[in-house]
């Protein structure tokens, strides 16, 4: 995974609106595309390329895939840019 691959995957509207409903919990994909007027093709690609971008994790439960938030990533992504700014900590 790198950096301008998880910049890519954010730059999105709905993907980083689908992050922001994983915040609470994890969800089906089908959970996922109610909240959007796209099809459902769309959601799964929206879905595919967070998932190459290592920010959603998903498992299969039946006939069900379910997507969670990979917070490590988007802390790497914090950091980085902390540094950019270069603020330091004041301890």
């Amino acid at each position: 995974m790198g950096l301008q691959q998880t910049l890519k995957a954010l730059a999105d509207p709905i993907r980083r609106e689908i992050l922001n409903m994983l915040k609470s919990g994890r969800m089906s994909a089908g959970e996922i595309g109610s909240h959007f007027p796209v099809t459902a093709a769309s959601i799964s690609r929206h879905l595919s390329v967070l998932k190459e971008a290592d920010l959603v994790r998903n498992t299969r439960e039946g006939q069900f895939i379910f997507y969670e938030l990979n917070a490590s990533v988007l802390e790497e992504i914090m950091l980085w840019i902390t540094d950019l700014k270069g603020e330091k900590d004041h301890d």
